[in-house]
């Protein structure tokens, strides 16, 4: 059977929930316009308009009442009501300087795959990357110590290392940098073997347990992650949630440390502090954003992204950057991929 070439229905449905993850809106809302849009992709054109004439389309996997409406009034050319109300309440436009910061930003250093708890596969999230004007992101799914999290073992990181590379001949120029959301250990190790840690691109450390830690035990945890050198990226390094609801549940408080510590430790060692741009996390908090600042930290602005839409969320920590004193210089993923974690003249 021919195969539809109807980029109109499936790319409203995909716009369509692009927008809903970019406005954090519940995963299965989501996923009913991901499916909808692949169940259309695989339809012929003869019976995509005959099902449409005949007011079917809802009888087929994965098509309910309003992505068939969706779907209907894609295909006559107009663009569907549903998406024209999400587009006309996207939100507020950036302040100028945070909107120059966020269009100095080359890429983005944390993000997740349907490896670990991401919920799309690897190509899906750079291909979105890269329609947003990134030049490159990090692929960082989580280590083996998250099993909640579908960890890669040692393993499965070097088939993904594998993939990556492929992947990249087909994508070029746009560049998947390897890497890694290690977790942090009780000790301040970390939760992968070191010789694979040295391949990757890109080590974001990341604390996910124990948080309630003893504020001096927590100190020394985060210290010696930090001057580990192996590990690129200090990340969301007090932990908290500040946004109920979502993928994880209710608030948290943030881990007691020295900030002082970890972040002269971090400037010295030249790991970057991260700016989560999650609307649950938004962390560091901005009181610690400005200490690390003094303390003369680089910084990462991520977006921690584990669907598409969610990628286009960097702007939130831009602002908070901006409004925290962070110059742009002292972001590396304003810098292109081989000069990422490069010292600075």
């Amino acid at each position: 059977m021919e195969q539809a070439s109807h980029e109109g229905p499936v790319e409203a449905l995909r716009r369509i929930a692009f927008l809903l993850e970019r406005a954090h809106e519940p995963t299965y809302r989501v996923r009913a316009f991901r499916t909808a849009a692949a169940t259309v992709e695989g339809l012929g054109q003869d019976e995509l308009d005959r099902r449409i004439r005949d007011g079917t389309l809802a009888e087929l996997p994965g098509i309910g009442k309003v992505t068939a409406q969706v779907v209907a009034e894609a295909v006559a050319g107009e663009v569907p009501v549903y998406l024209r109300r999400l587009e006309a309440t996207e939100g507020q436009p950036l302040d100028e300087a945070a909107e120059a910061l966020r269009k100095a930003l080359r890429g983005d250093l944390h993000t997740h795959s349907d490896w670990s708890d991401g919920g799309s596969p690897i190509r899906e999230m750079a291909e979105t990357a890269r329609a947003l004007g990134h030049e490159y992101i990090a692929l960082t799914d989580h280590s083996p110590r998250l099993k909640v999290a579908r960890g890669l073992s040692a393993d499965r990181l070097r088939r993904q290392i594998d993939v990556v590379a492929e992947l990249n001949e087909e994508l070029a120029p746009f560049r998947v940098l390897t890497g890694i959301e290690v977790d942090i250990l009780d000790d301040g190790s970390l939760d992968q073997e070191p010789e694979l840690l040295e391949r990757l691109d890109v080590v974001v450390a990341s604390a996910h347990s124990k948080l309630r830690m003893d504020r001096v035990d927590m100190t020394r945890r985060l210290v010696a992650a930090v001057s580990n050198p192996l590990v690129d990226v200090l990340g969301h390094c007090t932990g908290r949630i500040v946004q109920a609801g979502g993928r994880r549940g209710g608030l948290r408080p943030e881990s007691e440390f020295d900030p002082e510590l970890v972040f002269d430790a971090c400037a010295a060692y030249g790991t970057a502090v991260e700016i989560n741009s999650r609307p649950e996390r938004l962390d560091p908090p901005k009181r610690l954003l400005r200490l690390a600042v003094e303390a003369g930290c680089a910084f990462s602005i991520d977006s921690d992204a584990h669907a598409p839409g969610q990628l286009d969320w960097l702007g939130n920590g831009c602002e908070r950057a901006v409004r925290c004193g962070v110059a742009p210089e002292s972001v590396v993923n304003t810098r292109k991929a081989d000069a990422l974690f490069a010292a600075e003249g």
